[in-house]
């Protein structure tokens, strides 16, 4: 039976049962880790990647970062053995015939580049249907490194890498999750199996500290957009899918990569609501239903807030609400654009959607403010980016 914690973190030692038939996730151990409400900076849509591994002999490093569960077939065998839906080196031998066994320093290892640079709070090293292959313990470590550097020169010894995940024991066939309190800066990560083994899947979970620099040449972008350091912060409403995929990049290519809610039987509303990347100057705004045909939202509105204006509001803050989109009837599958008669400045939006269903992407055009982007560089010396 699956196991519920509500923790920020839980440990699974030891082999899980063998495959026995059936299901291949009814005896998955798991968790609701706290830190999963952060996005998971190893996103492929944010343009994460594996871009080396020591050794990938029976499954390739590139699985670690597939967005969906990893899959189990008990029939499907390669030339090398048993094709695994994950990352799995082979098994380590020692020295010598006196000395058969891996030492204790032995280990494989795998370099995944953030898709957006950020500060970790937590991490899951999956290794759902490693049974009986995965790794004695994981390690993970991480480093700030501008520019795209090559595989080779992360691995130079002038590179310093930080401790996020000391070594510790993993269980198979399981969830294990990680909660990480350093206030850094990272965009690469060096995950560690210690000696050998198979992991499944990968997930980064943190908050993107852009740099506004990048930003401030850009000039106008979208300033709720993941990539750039936008967050949904709440939601009404995440009975389908999470509102983060509101924000991700490009447009959603299917029904379940945007948000969607459960079918109201109430006169009430459906919302998210965003934090922007800093202080910003919206002029224009797409609200896409894209792949959301006979579940679509009926009706739009979009509101701004300004926390730094100083004003009485609600929502944990100061600044009142302004609606700068009146409730305007939404197409199914449709991306509609809107030019702002004026612009607005705000550090909070809100999307609400009349009476229910779903929008696949928000964005907000605009500029960062001066204090926006003053906010921006001292984040980004807190963290050391």
């Amino acid at each position: 039976m699956t196991a519920q914690h509500e923790s920020p973190v839980a440990r699974f030692t030891g082999d899980a049962s063998p495959y026995g038939g059936g299901d291949p996730y009814a005896d998955y151990r798991t968790a609701d880790f706290l830190f999963t409400r952060y996005a998971n900076l190893a996103d492929r849509r944010l343009g994460a990647g594996v871009i080396a591994a020591n050794d990938e002999f029976f499954a390739q490093r590139e699985n670690l970062l597939v967005p969906e569960r990893a899959e189990f077939d008990p029939e499907r065998f390669g030339h090398k053995g048993k094709i695994m839906d994950g990352w799995e080196t082979r098994r380590r031998r020692g020295a010598s015939a006196e000395h058969p066994w891996p030492t204790a320093e032995d280990h494989d290892w795998a370099l995944v580049r953030l898709g957006a640079p950020g500060v970790v709070r937590g991490i899951v090293v999956d290794t759902a249907h490693f049974r009986g292959n995965y790794p004695q313990a994981v390690s993970v470590e991480g480093v700030s490194v501008p520019g795209s550097p090559s595989p080779e020169e992360l691995l130079s010894d002038d590179v310093k890498w930080t401790t996020l995940v000391p070594r510790t024991a993993v269980g198979g066939h399981a969830a294990n999750g990680f909660a990480v309190s350093l206030e850094q800066r990272f965009t690469h990560l060096r995950v560690n199996q210690h000696p050998d083994g198979g992991i499944a899947r990968l997930r980064v979970y943190g908050e993107v500290v852009p740099d506004p620099e990048w930003l401030s040449v850009l000039g106008t972008f979208d300033v709720v957009a993941l990539e750039n350091g936008g967050q949904a912060e709440d939601a009404s409403n995440l009975f389908y899918s999470p509102a983060t995929n509101t924000i991700q990049p490009g447009r959603s290519r299917k029904m379940d990569d945007g948000w969607e809610t459960r079918r109201r039987r109430d006169t009430g509303h459906d919302w998210i609501r965003y934090r922007l990347v800093a202080r910003s100057e919206i002029r224009a705004i797409e609200i896409d239903t894209a792949y959301l045909k006979g579940n679509s939202a009926g009706w739009a509105s979009v509101s701004v807030r300004d926390a730094e204006s100083g004003d009485s509001g609600d929502s944990g803050g100061s600044g009142d609400w302004v609606e700068v989109l009146p409730r305007t009837r939404l197409q199914p599958d449709t991306n509609h654009r809107f030019v702002l008669s004026a612009p607005v400045v705000g550090t909070h939006a809100r999307v609400d959607i009349f009476p229910d269903g779903g929008i696949s992407r928000l964005r907000l055009f605009g500029a960062l403010t001066e204090e926006g982007v003053a906010g921006l560089r001292g984040r980004l010396r807190e963290v050391g980016g």
